[in-house]
């Protein structure tokens, strides 16, 4: 569980140790601030994604689903910097499918957390793969990060794409050339 009163102390920990006077007025209600961004920001270590994806809807067909574009907002687990874009999701249902809002808030669950792009995209992969139960899934992660923007090498507009193929996504290349072709504007 987040622990708001510990955020604030130590935001007003840093705020001093950088040199800043806690009492100004532009600071003072900083840490409370914060620490309620950081229950939004890292809501996800509460969730599960089994949640999202258990309302499940019966389907005869087994072509392929694609949910594209879905923005996400992370932040990097190792400078706590922003890092945000876009997760393209496909799978091939096995008699199931889920509601389209499931896929975005799966993405959620794993965006709120302190994370790195390469796991995130594996773990949004293996949940869909683990409770939807799909013949495959494919996950594509686009993003851009403000460790490599603001500070770092300072190269804004890069961006990092990340994949994590499960199931039939793997063996059948076929189905990879078509994910990417239906990405295509």
């Amino acid at each position: 569980m987040i622990d708001q009163e510990k955020i604030k102390a130590a935001v007003t920990q840093l705020l001093e140790a950088i040199g800043e006077d806690t009492s100004r007025p532009g600071l003072v209600d900083t840490p409370d601030r914060i620490a309620r961004m950081c229950t939004e920001l890292f809501g996800g270590m509460e969730q599960t994604a089994a949640e999202p994806l258990s309302k499940r809807f019966p389907v005869d067909s087994s072509d392929m689903v694609l949910e594209k574009d879905i923005t996400f907002y992370s932040m990097c687990e190792h400078h706590l910097l922003p890092f945000y874009g876009k997760v393209h999701i496909a799978y091939v249902p096995d008699g199931q499918v889920v509601g389209l809002s499931k896929l975005a808030r799966t993405v959620e669950v794993f965006a709120r957390r302190p994370q790195i792009q390469e796991q995130m995209t594996s773990q949004i992969a293996a949940a869909i793969m683990e409770e939807l139960h799909p013949k495959g899934v494919m996950v594509m992660v686009e993003a851009e990060h403000m460790c490599m923007t603001m500070r770092g090498v300072k190269k804004p507009g890069s961006k990092t794409v990340t994949v994590s193929t499960l199931g039939c996504f793997e063996t059948e290349e076929g189905l990879q050339t078509r994910f990417f072709q239906m990405l295509r504007p």
